[in-house]
């Protein structure tokens, strides 16, 4: 039985984001981002509600059969390739794009060629960010070896920027430079560069295939700007309720290692929400809260199962009463930045124990 905590989802706030994405990038097709169990969300329903996208993108054949498990036959592209032959098979039985981004991946699918079916190649290049992907001077030979084991497909050529949420640095532009001048050798190639900073920021990169991911949940890719700043809409708000309520004299703390002081006559609220949940430990006093129609300040550490925060001013406030932690009224990116990280953190960190509701039909 549920103690009450939850994030409930909206399908809505998907497809809205969805459409955000072919309206800025309306000549491309769309792998919509469902790795990490959807951002935190629930893959299988998050690809539900965004059906209508091109096909999805996973970061392990595990994610990829969860997709399959559930009826969802359109494509599935592995965004890290596989490791080993069994691996590789079993990307073949799932129907999988796969990426290949070093040596040993492609040596693997050359010796299995009659049994790759109708698999696409992705052939990642590493134009800067220096994580995955073969050298620009890797790829006509790379091309040539996939066209061997693929004569009567397109070659499939992506890359990843690494700064493209900061529109004002140059580097992004580097990166589209170094891909555009590999594409232009290679004719009838088929592109993929933006994520979703690309998407929102540089219309240049657009190309064939954009990968949205963090947008399509409706928090922000970076730009000093949150998701609601962007015009996005947020696919979660996770709440909780308040489970006691009490007062403490000026001068009391709060709290593992009685961190918080109260400076006057205080109400504590304490809400059924901790570091188990997900919601990270280290967030600092005053990270705000949403309660009772306005904000109210976290103070004390957070502990495994419950917060508390200051409702001082808020006397409305009563046993049971539920608690935003981020959603409809207070973006994720802002408590992240109180917090110290980024939105994508605190939605992929959801734990199982919270309660995830999607609306019924």
């Amino acid at each position: 039985m549920s103690r009450g905590t939850c994030a409930y989802m909206d399908p809505s706030a998907l497809r809205y984001n969805l459409q955000r994405v072919r309206t800025l990038a309306p000549g491309a097709r769309i792998w919509a981002v469902v790795k990490a169990d959807g951002y935190g969300h629930g893959a299988v329903q998050a690809a539900q509600a965004l059906h209508q996208a091109d096909g999805f993108a996973v970061a392990t054949l595990a994610e990829a059969q969860t997709l399959r498990d559930a009826g969802i036959n359109a494509p599935i592209l592995l965004l890290e390739g596989t490791l080993g032959p069994l691996q590789a098979l079993d990307a073949v039985r799932l129907g999988c794009d796969t990426v290949v981004h070093q040596t040993e991946q492609l040596t693997c699918l050359e010796t299995m060629a009659d049994r790759l079916g109708q698999q696409r190649i992705w052939l990642k290049v590493d134009t800067g960010m220096h994580r995955l992907g073969i050298s620009p001077g890797q790829v006509p030979d790379f091309v040539k070896r996939i066209q061997a084991i693929r004569p009567l497909q397109p070659v499939n050529l992506m890359t990843h920027f690494a700064s493209a949420d900061e529109p004002e640095a140059p580097f992004t532009s580097t990166q589209i430079a170094r891909f555009n001048a590999l594409a232009r050798a290679l004719p009838g190639v088929h592109l993929c560069l933006a994520n979703s900073a690309g998407v929102m920021a540089w219309p240049e990169s657009h190309a064939d295939w954009v990968r949205p991911g963090i947008m399509l949940y409706g928090a922000s890719p970076g730009f000093g700007k949150t998701g609601l700043e962007l015009g996005l809409k947020p696919a979660m708000t996770l709440t909780a309720p308040v489970i006691a309520l009490r007062h403490i004299q000026a001068g009391e703390r709060v709290g593992y290692g009685a961190r918080w002081q109260a400076e006057r006559e205080s109400r504590i609220a304490t809400l059924a929400i901790g570091y188990g949940d997900g919601y990270p430990r280290h967030a600092p006093d005053n990270t705000p809260v949403w309660l009772s129609g306005q904000r109210v300040p976290l103070v004390g550490k957070v502990s495994m199962d419950m917060l508390t925060v200051d409702v001082t001013d808020v006397p409305q406030v009563q046993l049971g009463d539920s608690a935003e932690l981020w959603g409809e009224h207070l973006s994720v990116d802002e408590v992240a930045s109180h917090i110290g990280t980024i939105g994508y953190e605190l939605l992929t960190r959801v734990s199982p124990r919270v309660d995830k509701q999607w609306p019924t039909d």
